[in-house]
C-alpha cells in the first residue's frame, strides 16, 4: 500500500477513527489496533514476508529478555551476538548474497576462470534494512545497559513494525518511541492539524515534484549517450530534486501520519539543499540513518578520540558502509566514498562543525558567501547523485564525462512539458522551502491559507500526471 494511493486514502481515516474511539479503553487497545493495521499495511505488498518480519521481531524480543536475565557476561554476549548475526545474516542473504557472488565471479573471470555459482532468485523484502536496524539498535542498547527490555510483546512488536515508518523510516530508537507507546495518548487538535499539513507537504514533494522530475530523469539517464551536456546537467539536477522530493516526501507523510495518532517520530530531513558544506548536508539528510551510524558504528570504532589517521579511517568506513546499506551495487559504494572525499577537507582543517544552525536564520536572504557555499555544496551533491542513480559505475562515469564535454543545444525529448512547466515549478518549490526553512513545512503564519490554496491547486493540477510510483527508498 502506497502513501500516495487511493487505498491509503481510505485506510488512514478508518484507522484514525478506530484508534481514537479505542482511546477510551486505554493505550494498549490502541497499540493492538496499530499493530494489526501495521501488519495489514505491510502484508499488502507480499504477505509471505510477514513471516520474516514476525521472526525478526520475535528474535530481538526474546534475546533482549535473555540478555536481561543473564547473570554471566558470557551469556549476555552469546544472546547479543546471536541476535546480531541472525539479523545481519538475513539482511546479507536477501540483499547482498547475489552481489558478493557476482563480484567474486567477475574477479575470477579476470584471471581467465569461468566459475558458475548458485544465485538466489528472490525478491528483496520491502523495508528489511529499516526494521532490521530498529531491532539492532534495540538489542545493542540493552547490551550496553542503556535501556531495559520491553516485556509487552505487543508494544515491542509495534515499535518494530509501526506502519508510518516500517517501509522507509525514519529509523527510530527504542529510547524515543517505546516510552510514547507505553503512555496514554490524548487527542490534540493542533497536532492533528499540523500532521495533516505535513502530510499535504509530503504529497506535494512526492506527486508534484518527484514524480514530475522522474519522467525526464528516466529519459535522460536512459539516453544519456545521445544527449548534449546541458541536457545531462539538467537531468542530474532533476534527479537531485526527484530523490529529495521522493524520500523527504515519504518522511513528511510518515511524521504527519504519526502526529494524527499523538506519536512523534524522529525528524529525517531538515532542508539539506540549503547546506553550506557537505558536513552540514549530512546533518540534514536522512538524519536518522546518519545518527544511527554515528552512534552504533562511528563511536564504537573510536569516533574522533584518536589521531587524525583514525578520524580519516572512521569517516571513510561510515560513508562506505552507508553507501553499501543503500544497495548491493558498486555505484552505492562509490557514492559513499565520494562523499567521504568531499568531507575530508573539512575534517582535516577541523571545519566540519562550522554550520550547526540553518542558513540565514532570522534573515530573508542569504549573504553572497552563503549563496556561493550552498550552490557549491549542491553541485557536489548532484555529481555524487549521478553514481547513485546510474546502473553501473561505468555508465555513471560516462554520464559525467559527457556532461563536462560542453556540447551545446538542448535536445528535444519525448515529453513536451520538458522545458515549459518544470523549471518554474522547481523554482516555486525552492521558494516555498526557503520561506519555511525554520519550520517543518510551509503552512504556518499569516500567509498559511494562501500557501495551502497554492499547494492544493498544484496537487490537483499536477497530480493527474503522477502514476503513483513506488517511493525510491522502498528498494533499500
Amino acid at each position: 500500500m502506497l502513501f500516495n494511493s487511493l487505498a491509503y486514502l481510505a485506510f488512514l481515516p478508518a484507522i484514525f477513527i478506530g484508534y481514537w474511539i479505542l482511546g477510551r479503553k486505554g493505550f494498549r487497545a490502541q497499540n493492538l489496533l496499530l499493530l494489526s493495521a501495521s501488519y495489514f499495511f505491510y502484508g499488502c505488498w507480499d504477505w509471505r514476508f510477514l513471516f520474516l518480519l514476525l521472526f525478526s521481531t520475535a528474535l530481538d524480543y526474546f534475546t533482549g529478555l535473555k540478555m536481561a536475565q543473564s547473570q554471566q557476561p558470557a551469556s549476555r554476549k552469546f544472546w547479543f551476538w546471536l541476535s546480531v548475526i541472525i539479523n545481519l545474516g538475513f539482511l546479507g542473504v536477501f540483499k547482498y548474497y547475489n552481489f558478493f557472488i557476482g563480484s567474486f565471479a567477475e574477479l575470477l573471470s579476470g584471471f581467465g576462470l569461468t566459475p558458475h555459482f548458485w544465485t538466489l532468485q528472490i525478491i528483496l523484502p520491502v523495508g528489511i534494512s529499516f526494521y532490521t536496524f530498529h531491532g539492532l539498535s534495540y538489542v545493542i542498547d540493552i547490551y550496553k545497559g542503556r535501556i531495559v527490555p520491553e516485556k509487552n510483546i505487543v508494544t515491542y512488536s509495534l515499535f518494530v513494525s509501526y506502519f508510518p515508518l516500517l517501509v522507509a523510516g525514519p529509523i527510530e530508537r527504542a529510547t524515543h518511541l517505546l516510552p510514547q507507546l507505553e503512555t496514554k495518548r490524548v487527542f490534540n487538535h493542533h497536532k492533528a492539524i499540523d500532521g495533516l499539513h505535513q502530510i499535504l507537504w509530503g504529497l506535494i514533494k512526492k506527486i508534484v515534484i518527484a514524480d514530475s522530475c522522474a519522467v525526464y530523469v528516466d529519459q535522460i539517464f536512459d539516453k544519456h549517450g545521445q544527449l548534449d551536456s546541458l541536457t545531462l546537467l539538467t537531468g542530474a539536477v532533476y534527479y537531485a530534486f526527484q530523490i529529495y522530493g521522493d524520500f523527504s516526501g515519504y518522511s513528511d507523510i510518515a511524521l504527519g501520519t504519526s502526529k494524527l495518532f499523538g506519536i512523534d517520530l524522529l525528524r529525517n530531513f531538515n532542508y539539506p539543499y540549503f547546506s553550506r558544506d557537505i558536513a552540514e548536508f549530512w546533518r540534514r539528510w536522512h538524519i536518522s540513518l546518519s545518527s544511527w551510524f554515528r552512534d552504533y558504528l562511528y563511536f564504537p570504532l573510536g569516533g574522533s578520540r584518536g589521531g587524525m589517521l583514525m578520524k580519516v579511517r572512521n569517516t571513510f568506513i561510515i560513508f562506505i558502509v552507508s553507501g553499501f546499506w543503500h544497495g548491493a551495487n558498486w555505484t552505492f559504494i562509490v557514492w559513499g566514498a565520494l562523499n567521504a572525499l568531499y568531507f575530508m577537507p573539512l575534517l582535516l582543517t577541523d571545519n566540519n562543525r562550522n554550520h550547526l544552525e540553518i542558513v540565514a536564520r532570522g534573515r530573508k536572504f542569504p549573504t553572497i558567501r552563503e549563496l556561493r557555499s550552498m550552490l557549491l555544496t549542491f553541485f557536489l551533491t548532484v555529481i555524487a547523485w549521478i553514481f547513485f542513480r546510474s546502473p553501473s559505475v561505468a555508465e555513471a562515469w560516462d554520464y559525467i564525462v559527457r556532461m563536462f564535454s560542453f556540447h551545446t543545444g538542448m535536445q528535444k525529448l519525448a515529453q513536451e512539458r520538458f522545458p515549459i512547466e518544470l523549471f518554474p515549478m522547481l523554482a516555486a518549490f525552492i521558494l516555498f522551502e526557503w520561506w519555511s526553512r525554520e519550520h517543518e513545512h510551509p503552512f504556518f503564519g499569516k500567509y498559511r491559507k494562501v500557501r495551502l490554496v497554492i499547494a492544493m491547486t498544484a496537487l490537483l493540477l499536477f497530480g493527474v500526471y503522477s502514476e503513483a510510483n513506488n517511493f525510491i527508498y522502498f528498494q533499500f
